[in-house]
């Protein structure tokens, strides 16, 4: 049943772990495609339940609050990526000899016998900067592409679309990797690896192995981290997996590169890895102020986005124009994802009360995260004049009494959490008491109307902890 042909899912009974944001997706294309969809989740609370009538009202079968037992005549389960794979629900599946896949392995198994080959990217930090890079780069060549996977278009709307493209670039987490076990990618790279999720996947071993399983299959380069310290290293996942004939291991490093590798040499990225004759040759590619920012660990994404672009055989030039193209998301009313109809919007650069009016105006009905080094500056003008939108209000930072006090006067009814924590955890917990007072349509807005330093290094470092703590709260949804 792993064609995709309409045929194959006639009558299939496909039981979708989750409402996330990929199980919603996932029941409803099963369900135009024929299939008979159960769709299970843990959760019944409101927003499940409208979730639920909507679906109904398409004709699939929702049961809330029960996510452990299978439903009679299961052929076939489609998980949520952030679903435990020791949950019941799989022990059963599994004991049945069912097959478990993701989002990702349902967007794999429907591509058309033309589909576009993927260039995938994983990793612990930096996946999302990378994949944007080498969409520029893939762009800057004149193919037809798009930023795909755990950020920009949906990976089932990609793949069952009518828009063609050439080639896709992937962003892969470590649960969907997990739950994809036939994906095989044209050359994929894996950035880094830190211990994280740690709890999802029981060890270091057990997380990075669904690391590599990017891997697997690839078909011309397997892209790996000179440079990283991490046991075991990206490297010593190219050496377990099983790759295609003729598939190469292509590092890259912020020093010298040797023969196979990307690197840094003078202030430029040069490429020894796709030229003729690599013992002698080195290709120039592009100068390290063409990247934006032009810090350590952003040199490092831009080379292996590189390599990628490389691998798929893209020329010398577009890597440069591509680099140069590049804006990373600034941190400027930049919106991060949607969660359980809720968008969650990073406007760090909102560091005193005058641009943060600008992004409280810009929406109705806003749980808002606040709080920093205030500088001086008083917080009751713009607390009065948003009070009217205030769903409810997260405090952080070191002045946050400043801005509850405000509060206190200007807006009482207002519920609001104060965090007494500067520590780096305390954005994710921020992120998740704000998720605790949204309601489906409202905005969580990171606007903090004061200074960062008091926890972050700067702005740009509190968005990315606000962005990150988001995309977590997506990849565990459902």
């Amino acid at each position: 049943m792993g064609s995709g042909k309409v045929t194959d899912w006639q009558g299939k009974h496909v039981t979708v772990a989750g409402l996330g944001v990929s199980g919603i997706p996932a029941a409803k294309v099963l369900h135009g495609l024929g299939a008979v969809v159960t769709v299970v989740n843990d959760g019944d609370d409101e927003r499940a339940r409208a979730q639920a009538a909507d679906l109904e009202a398409l004709g699939i079968t929702v049961r809330l609050g029960d996510g452990t037992t299978l439903p009679e005549g299961t052929d076939l389960v489609v998980t949520a990526p952030g679903w435990k794979p020791d949950k019941p629900l799989f022990t059963a599946a599994r004991a049945a000899g069912l097959e478990i896949w993701g989002d990702v392995e349902l967007a794999w198994r429907l591509r058309g016998p033309d589909a576009a080959p993927w260039l995938a990217v994983t990793g612990t930090n930096g996946k999302t900067t990378t994949v944007q890079m080498l969409a520029s780069i893939l762009t800057a060549a004149g193919l037809r592409t798009a930023a795909v996977g755990n950020i920009g278009v949906s990976l089932l709307d990609a793949v069952l679309g009518d828009e063609p493209y050439d080639v896709l670039a992937v962003e892969l987490s470590s649960y969907q990797l997990h739950w994809a076990p036939s994906l095989r990618a044209h050359s994929a790279a894996v950035l880094n690896l830190a211990p994280d999720h740690l709890d999802w996947h029981g060890s270091m071993e057990a997380y990075a192995a669904d690391k590599g399983r990017i891997y697997e299959g690839n078909r011309v380069a397997c892209v790996y981290n000179v440079d990283a310290t991490d046991k075991p290293s990206t490297e010593d996942l190219v050496r377990e997996a099983d790759v295609e004939e003729g598939c190469r291991a292509v590092g890259f490093t912020l020093g010298t590169p040797g023969p196979s590798q990307l690197g840094v040499v003078d202030g430029i990225l040069v490429d020894r890895a796709f030229v003729e004759n690599r013992q002698k040759n080195a290709q120039e590619l592009a100068e390290v102020s063409d990247v934006n920012p032009p810090a350590p660990h952003n040199i490092a994404n831009a080379l292996a986005a590189a390599a990628l672009a490389r691998a798929y055989g893209v020329p010398a030039a577009a890597v440069r124009d591509g680099l140069r193209a590049f804006t990373p998301d600034a941190h400027r009313i930049a919106h991060v994802a949607d969660v359980d109809g809720v968008a969650y919007i990073d406007d760090s650069k909102a560091t005193n009360t005058h641009a943060a009016q600008a992004s409280l105006a810009a929406y109705e009905s806003i749980v808002w995260i606040a709080g920093g080094l205030a500088k001086g500056a008083t917080f009751d003008e713009l607390v009065e004049g948003a009070a009217g939108r205030l769903r409810g209000v997260v405090l952080i930072g070191a002045d946050r009494a400043l801005i509850r006090e405000a509060l206190a006067r200007h807006a009482p009814e207002v519920p609001v959490v104060d965090l007494d924590r500067t520590d780096t955890g305390a954005m994710l917990a921020a992120v998740r008491e704000a998720r605790t007072l949204a309601r489906t349509g409202d905005t969580v807005l990171l606007a903090p109307a004061c200074a960062s330093m008091d926890m972050f290094v700067n702005y740009n470092r509190r968005g990315d902890a606000f962005a990150e703590a988001v995309r977590e709260l997506a990849s565990t949804d459902g």
